[in-house]
């Protein structure tokens, strides 16, 4: 039976699905197919089920002379990098390059860069083509993408999220720091990259469950014949403070029945 193989061709970079007849493991490493040309990929997950029609086969097992080819390309997309980073600055090209990649076969060169702006980068093409006599892909990429590409570490001390172990970049909202009842700050709230941390999402859905049926602060409630005003809101405890003539007074709602 033909399985699904789930591929990565750089560390925590996107999943792609493809096929085989053969049998694969976790960890070894590929050739693969691609729309872009060949690629040195590893399999990070194999699904035991049938694959879908529209996926492309794995060529083969990478063996060692594919690797010293991996290991070539990689030391040659970073001198490419250097390279580019020179002629937009010769150019006076309002960008950033952020990082530079090959095709396993060479088929292709692709760059990321970042930019406040639309930018006419068809001289910044023609160049490096001239140079390294391939196809030119230089694609704009948001602020995000940017942090998982470069890395660098949290406010919590420890390695960004999303250049560590995050396959994919999920969406993260205000209404999940409202939900964690966090102070709107951006110093606090946004991570490197200057958009809302991903670890808002984390826990999400437990603060939204935690905070079924608690009263907000600043408003009147009444508790074992209690009133008062509702001062501070603990979530995950669905503890709550309360102001009773002056002074405060902790509950425990799930302890006591809310009138």
């Amino acid at each position: 039976m033909n399985k699904t193989y789930v591929v990565i061709f750089k560390e925590n970079g996107k999943k792609y699905f493809f096929f085989s007849e053969e049998n694969y493991k976790e960890n070894d490493y590929v050739i693969v197919e691609t729309e872009k040309g060949l690629q040195y990929g590893k399999i990070i997950n194999v699904l035991n089920k049938p694959h879908d029609e529209n996926l492309r086969k794995i060529l083969r097992l990478a063996d060692e002379n594919d690797y010293k080819t991996h290991l070539k390309n990689l030391k040659d997309a970073s001198t490419a990098l250097k390279k580019a980073t020179n002629i937009v600055h010769e150019l006076k090209l309002p960008m950033s390059i952020v990082s530079a990649s090959f095709t396993f076969d060479r088929n292709q060169l692709l760059f990321n860069f970042v930019s406040d702006d639309r930018v006419d980068f068809r001289e910044l093409a023609k160049k490096l083509a001239y140079i390294y006599h391939t196809r030119i892909e230089l694609r704009q990429i948001g602020a995000r993408d940017k942090a998982k590409e470069i890395g660098g570490l949290g406010i919590c001390g420890k390695r960004l999220c999303c250049n560590n172990f995050l396959n994919q970049i999920e969406a993260v909202s205000m209404n999940m720091a409202k939900n964690q009842n966090l102070a709107l700050n951006p110093s606090k709230i946004n991570g490197l990259c200057g958009r809302l941390l991903c670890c808002l999402a984390y826990e999400d859905a437990n603060y939204t469950a935690c905070s079924k049926n608690l009263p907000r602060v600043g408003s009147e409630i009444k508790i074992n014949d209690k009133k008062g005003i509702v001062h501070s809101v603990d979530i995950l405890n669905r503890k709550i403070t309360i102001i009773v003539n002056g002074e405060k007074e902790e509950l425990n709602l799930d302890e006591n029945d809310q009138k």
